[in-house]
């Protein structure tokens, strides 16, 4: 306990230090609220990590309102469920931009983010991703002209980090597993990529559909090509599908991937099968330092528990941190353009949850995380835990980004 009130006196005065920041308007502000969206699967097949996206970033809201909000505005959120639909997605993506929101925090499926950013683009209207990892999200436009950044890993680290993890355990006869999504096949092209730098190939590639029920025809052409590990990419369920079928089939090999490896649908859906599922994780739920303790125990005590993928919950977090340092940057006339103009030159250091922001994104950079920040977790007795010692070690010092 002791150590847990002294995580809630970091964070309180981190958050007095950001209040404290000389603002530049020179009359007193409206009370009218600062208007940030919230997009997000909070229903559907994606909302096991929409909902700790939505619940991370209304609890930095409520933490940054308690300290006074923007020289007493509040910050309100605009929230709108996305339902994992790319046309659902476009629609409430344009009923939130015409309820006029300064900027966003969104998206967690690729597909859905892909048929929306343009709308942000075209508005001026700053988005911020904690979630979506596909690398396509933050390359549809010149960087210097985006309105699109990122505070979630990119699968352009996730698939190299974890190809070099398996080169590093010896298991280089890789079958990979993609669903035919945008976020299967942008990680599929990732996997494929990283392979390629160590001159090696996927042994066997197995594409599918959503809703899969049964992947046993897939699994044993892997098999019979030799693979002596499975990369999946895909979003939760069918992870699970196909740790059911090669636990059915008794072929014991291990099943490695991105963050979508942590989610509920496959760690519960696949119950023993999911054992020893190895992902890469940016931030695992365990106070390992004053911050991450903090946030741990504030999120357990408002929600009535832990976030159930904490990734999701500490990015989004971490986001609204993000944009309201950028609105206290804000010199002049505070709108879009001058929120993304201070989003790429922000002058103070973040000391988030995720890691340590500092200069998190660059006109030319619109991604705040680089692999450094990137540790291996492990499901073990149902939770995501480290996958080495060091990394446990290592995560008692928040990263900075190369």
């Amino acid at each position: 306990m002791k150590h847990v009130r002294k995580a809630g006196c970091a964070l309180l005065t981190a958050l007095a230090s950001l209040m404290a920041w000389p603002a530049a308007a020179q009359t007193p502000p409206s009370p009218a609220p600062i208007r940030i969206g919230l997009i997000a699967p909070l229903t559907g097949p994606s909302s096991d990590f929409g909902r700790p996206v939505l619940n991370g970033a209304q609890m930095a809201a409520d933490e940054i309102n308690a300290a006074g909000g923007y020289l007493g505005r509040p910050i309100e959120l605009v929230v709108h469920d996305d339902k994992a639909q790319p046309d659902a997605g476009r629609a409430a993506s344009q009923a939130m931009l015409d309820s006029g929101v300064l900027a966003a925090i969104g998206f967690c499926n690729t597909g859905v983010a892909l048929k929306s950013i343009e709308l942000f683009q075209q508005a001026k209207v700053p988005l911020l991703v904690p979630c979506s990892a596909g690398a396509p999200v933050t390359r549809q436009f010149p960087a210097p002209e985006s309105y699109v950044f990122r505070n979630a890993p990119s699968d352009a680290l996730q698939a190299p980090f974890v190809v070099n993890d398996l080169i590093r355990r010896g298991w280089t006869k890789v079958a990979i597993f993609a669903d035919k999504t945008p976020y299967g096949e942008s990680g599929l092209k990732d996997v494929e990529a990283a392979l390629a730098t160590h001159q090696l190939k996927p042994v066997h590639v197995e594409r599918f559909d959503l809703g899969v029920k049964d992947l046993t025809a897939g699994l044993q052409k892997a098999r019979q090509a030799g693979a002596n590990v499975i990369f999946s990419y895909t979003v939760g369920p069918e992870n699970a599908t196909i740790a059911l079928g090669r636990q059915a089939m008794g072929w014991d090999v291990p099943q490695v991937g991105g963050w979508t490896l942590s989610f509920p649908f496959f760690i519960a859906g696949g119950g023993a099968a999911a054992e020893g599922a190895l992902m890469a994780q940016s931030f695992i739920a365990e106070p390992s330092n004053e911050r991450r303790a903090a946030f741990l125990a504030s999120y357990a005590r408002k929600f009535q528990g832990p976030p159930p993928v904490p990734m999701a919950a500490a990015q989004s977090y971490d986001a609204m941190y993000l944009l309201t340092y950028a609105i206290f940057a804000v010199r002049g006339k505070l709108d879009g353009p001058a929120v993304k103009q201070a989003l790429e030159n922000l002058p103070r250091t973040y000391y988030g949850v995720v890691a340590t922001y500092d200069r998190p994104f660059t006109p030319d950079d619109k991604e705040a995380l680089t692999s450094n920040m990137l540790i291996m977790g492990q499901v073990r007795k149902g939770k995501v835990t480290f996958a080495y010692p060091e990394d446990a070690r290592r995560n008692l010092f928040v990263q900075r980004k190369r």
